[in-house]
């Protein structure tokens, strides 16, 4: 019984978890934060006198991410996203004379992304993937490259654009107690195509050129959590509650006597011995004992007789183990007949007490 009640209650609890976790249907809103690492970013100088070619490096950098989308209720979203990606440069590999660089650079951009949802492997759980494709704008602001000779590459504030690309891989955890709401945490990698040139200045002793700062396809790793919010959801309905059990049925026993008269026959001993026994088998509340009488008496004459049998039938049931405080004495004279028969009549089955245990 008590792994029954602990499955029921481990069903009742996983039943709304689970229906939070059903695919996403309609309008939902969803945002992240994290922090992202930008590949060594390959750049190519000209037209100065530190022109070279090299890798810049830089630091793990913030992100976000925000986005309005629509579930089909298939496992398939389709959603419009506007995202923020900041790395700040700190040296630089590969260009002759430069080992150190500084400054920010920073995109800003819009995606059209799709998603699927991988819905009922787990009411906890909900895995998903998802592809976009959009437009960033990248901005520098003060990047500069230092040579160990002492010159520097100054490179101009700008800002360019590029297609941009991404895959995502995460997961969703629903919250019960907010239905629609979700917590999130994905993998982002994304990529910028084609080159973005900027100008910008060499600078060695006192003596300054014009330059162009060619920089290449850029790729970031990004991981992110947050919450998205699917409108429209509502709570699942409480759980039926569970049926009481049915109260067993109550049993009786007739024990009939004689005309006129409340000593027991050996066979109405049989019957509350019997009567005493099964009382010990199952679980009571009381054990009610009624005597009744034929109509051929006067109604008073009869009322005291019926009391004189169920008393008499009661103190057997003591001397058979029942205890006496479980028991209640009630007599109904000539009412309640088991055959209905006019005044006056000596009919042997309505002389009876009937013992009944609940």
């Amino acid at each position: 019984m008590q792994l029954r009640s602990a499955l029921l209650a481990a069903a009742m609890v996983a039943l709304p978890l689970a229906a939070q976790a059903q695919p996403v249907t309609g309008l939902y809103v969803a945002g992240g934060v994290g922090v992202n690492f930008m590949q060594q970013e390959d750049v190519t100088t000209s037209g100065g006198p530190l022109s070279s070619s090299g890798q810049l490096k830089s630091r793990v950098g913030p992100t976000g991410v925000v986005s309005l989308g629509w579930g089909f209720g298939n496992g398939l979203r389709a959603e419009v996203e506007a995202n923020y990606v900041a790395n700040k440069f700190n040296s630089a590999s590969g260009f002759n004379n430069i080992t150190n660089a500084g400054g920010w650079e920073q995109k800003f951009g819009g995606m059209v992304n799709g998603f699927y949802d991988f819905n009922g492997l787990s009411p906890w759980i909900v895995p998903f993937v998802g592809l976009g494709v959009g437009y960033e704008a990248t901005s520098l602001h003060g990047g500069t490259a230092y040579a160990t000779t002492g010159g520097t590459v100054s490179v101009t504030n700008d800002t360019k654009g590029s297609f941009g690309y991404q895959a995502m891989l995460g997961a969703a955890f629903p919250i019960p107690a907010a239905p629609g709401l979700s917590f999130t945490a994905e993998y982002r990698f994304m990529g910028l195509a084609g080159d973005r040139t900027y100008s910008g200045i060499a600078s060695v002793g006192h003596v300054s050129a014009p330059v162009s700062v060619k920089f290449n396809d850029e790729f970031n790793h990004a991981i992110l959590i947050g919450f998205r919010y699917a409108f429209g959801v509502t709570p699942p309905p409480p759980p039926a509650p569970m049926a009481a059990p049915a109260p067993a049925p109550a049993r009786s026993y007739l024990v009939f006597f004689d005309w006129d008269k409340a000593t027991l026959t050996a066979r109405a001993q049989q019957i509350i011995r019997e009567a005493a026994d099964n009382s010990t088998k199952v679980q009571y509340t009381r054990i009610e004992v009624n005597g009744y009488t034929d109509t051929s008496g006067t109604p008073q004459y009869n009322q005291g007789l019926s009391v004189r049998r169920a008393q008499a039938v009661a103190g057997e049931l003591v001397r058979d183990g029942v205890p006496k405080n479980a028991i209640a004495i009630q007599g109904f004279g000539e009412t309640h007949l088991l055959v209905p028969t006019g005044p006056g009549v000596r009919e042997p089955q309505n002389r009876r007490v009937e013992i009944i245990i609940r």
